[in-house]
């Protein structure tokens, strides 16, 4: 450690479900822990939500952007992740689903996409019980007042039931709090907290407005701030936002890593100067924790891989969207006594998914390769924006309440009660109300690359042809769902590009057994360099089918054991059984 560097025991870079959790765990062992985050914190009521809001909440500091949403366009995929403290649970939809007990398979590396995971399920059955715990899981209580009224569950549950897989069809567990401990649900109800939030802001129970996905600004979701990052910073943990490390480095036994302080910079400005020329700052650990992201981690491994000789080479591979695939339902109807009418799916209520239909894998009894479709809600706004995306229409029904409102003015008519026409002004917002996003995920092909171009910027080989066969079948479960829902499935436009645009970004960082298997082992730690260790979406060796999330957090968590354990200090005397961030009973 050299003189008047800051040192810590242990430096973990990103604060979403790897590094949050690793950050709890290891302040609760008794061990000195700086968590570095490129972006903001975001409390309730902190997410924007007007244009003008929107427009700046884009991660790009050169430009000026320090917002939540980081995009990137690769040939054959794009990808969202968020900038942010809580890392991708400030945008996830919640969904705490575990990765199927027999999709933990072992194939030959010499087939093509191949995938061998070194850890089973029954490696990771504690601690994916001890997430689900943390994060507070709740199902949605569809058989609850006024919770049984939402028309997008209530479609998917009968588009189950006549596709013959009702059995198949699923409440998956959230990450929202929709009840307080001993009440039934009620939306909007303050989340009473044993101990205050890091932000000290009371949360709300769920009011069912679909923003999950762009940030809630109520609190209700379970979001890693309001749970792992609260207990990590109540144990002493240091949770420093805006600072995006750029390189690091091992002196000796030491971890060293320089980072960039976004703290004074002029959100909306260019910086006067690049911020490759900005002042950085150097601080040292025993221990370094890459969680940035599958594409933050692995782009710092491979721009800073001259540093660590000896990595594996298979330091890039096995990156996979975990077979994301966007489908729209429209315009669906129902047919009852002879009549045809609008089916209402109301995508705008509930939080964004609620229910899933799981596809079976073949190593399930079903065939080919396994995936979930879920309903996608959104925002309320969006129907708004749907429904006045008809200019020609909009402005004939404008027209014709003038039309009354003038006749009126003029003494050519009596009636003086115009909001019949007024509500025609709005049509009968059938479009909007009868369509409804479809989100599909499980098990693609993991046959992607990831690599610096010559720019030394981060690239990604993917391509939507290798998991063909995955996404013909994704696209006939959508469209049988749109067919006994009496609608029309419209597919993603960019798919017919051969394009997908994925939130769950896998691999790079692959697990395995060996140097020639993977980069790091089955607890995350680097090959050939101990005390460095990986845990985020970057070490699955393949997909997770279902939702990432928790698979990422559990495994997570089983790395702590593994540092902790491995770190030479005894852990505290802190009970285990203690969730830190509960509702305590009302």
């Amino acid at each position: 450690m050299r003189q008047g560097r800051e040192h810590f025991d242990v430096i973990i870079v990103g604060s979403g479900f790897g590094g949050s959790v690793m950050a709890w765990r290891l302040a609760e062992a008794g061990l000195r822990v700086c968590v570095l985050e490129r972006g903001k914190s975001y409390p309730p009521g902190s997410f924007p939500r007007s244009p003008y809001g929107m427009r700046r909440n884009f991660w790009d500091p050169s430009e000026g952007l320090h917002g939540l949403f980081n995009l990137w366009s690769f040939r054959g995929l794009g990808g969202v992740v968020a900038s942010g403290l809580g890392g991708g649970s400030l945008i996830y939809a919640n969904v705490l689903l575990r990765k199927d007990e027999k999709t933990f398979v072992h194939e030959n590396p010499r087939d093509g996409g191949y995938e061998d995971w070194p850890v089973s399920r029954a490696d990771l059955e504690p601690h994916y019980d001890a997430v689900e715990k943390m994060l507070g899981a709740q199902r949605y209580p569809f058989q609850e007042e006024p919770y049984r009224h939402t028309a997008k569950t209530i479609a998917m549950k009968l588009a189950a039931e006549r596709m013959g897989l009702q059995d198949d069809w699923q409440l998956p567990p959230l990450a929202v709090t929709f009840a307080n401990p001993g009440q039934k649900p009620v939306p909007g109800e303050p989340i009473p907290e044993r101990y205050p939030n890091l932000h000290g802001r009371t949360r709300m129970t769920c009011r069912l407005c679909g923003e999950c996905d762009i940030g809630c600004n109520y609190g209700s979701k379970n979001t890693l701030d309001y749970n792992y990052l609260s207990a990590a910073k109540r144990l002493g943990a240091e949770l420093r936002v805006r600072c995006e490390v750029k390189s690091f480095w091992r002196e000796g036994s030491e971890y060293t890593v320089e980072y960039l302080d976004h703290s004074e910079a002029r959100e909306g400005e260019r910086p006067e100067v690049p911020t490759s020329m900005l002042p950085r700052t150097v601080i040292s650990a025993d221990k370094l924790v890459l969680a940035a992201g599958t594409f933050g981690t692995t782009y710092l491994l491979l721009k800073n891989q001259q540093a660590f000789p000896g990595l594996s080479p298979r330091l890039g591979t096995q990156f996979c969207g975990n077979g994301d695939l966007l489908g729209f339902l429209s315009k669906c109807t129902d047919q009852r006594q002879g009549r045809r009418e609008p089916r209402v799916l109301d995508g705008g209520h509930g939080p964004v998914i609620t229910s899933a239909l799981h596809i079976r894998d073949a190593t399930e009894g079903g065939t080919g390769r396994g995936y979930y479709v879920e309903d996608a809600g959104y925002p309320e706004f969006v129907n708004w924006l749907y429904e006045g995306s008809d200019q020609f229409a909009l402005l004939k029904r404008f027209a014709r309440l003038s039309q009354k409102i003038v006749k009126g003015w003029l003494g050519l008519s009596r009636d003086t009660d115009v909001s019949a026409e007024i509500a025609e002004v709005l049509g009968d917002c059938v479009g909007s109300a009868s369509s409804l996003p479809l989100l599909a995920m499980g098990r693609d092909l993991p046959t992607g690359r990831m690599s610096l171009n010559r720019d030394g910027l981060l690239e990604v080989d993917w391509r939507m042809r290798d998991s063909s066969q995955y996404f013909q079948r994704v696209r006939q479960t959508m469209a049988q769902i749109a067919d006994v829902l009496e609608g029309t499935l419209i597919q993603n436009p960019l798919s017919y590009l051969s394009r997908v645009i994925t939130v769950h970004p896998l691999g790079g960082c692959p697990m395995g057994r060996t140097l020639r298997e993977g980069v790091v082992d089955s607890h995350g730690e680097v090959f050939n360099h101990p005390g460095l260790y990986v845990a985020d979406g970057a070490v699955m060796p393949g997909p997770t089918g279902p939702n990432p999330s928790l698979t990422i957090a559990a495994f997570a968590d089983r790395s702590a054991d593994h540092l902790i354990d491995h770190f030479h200090r005894p852990p505290l005397s802190t009970p285990a059984q203690e969730v830190p961030w509960a509702p305590r009973p009302m």
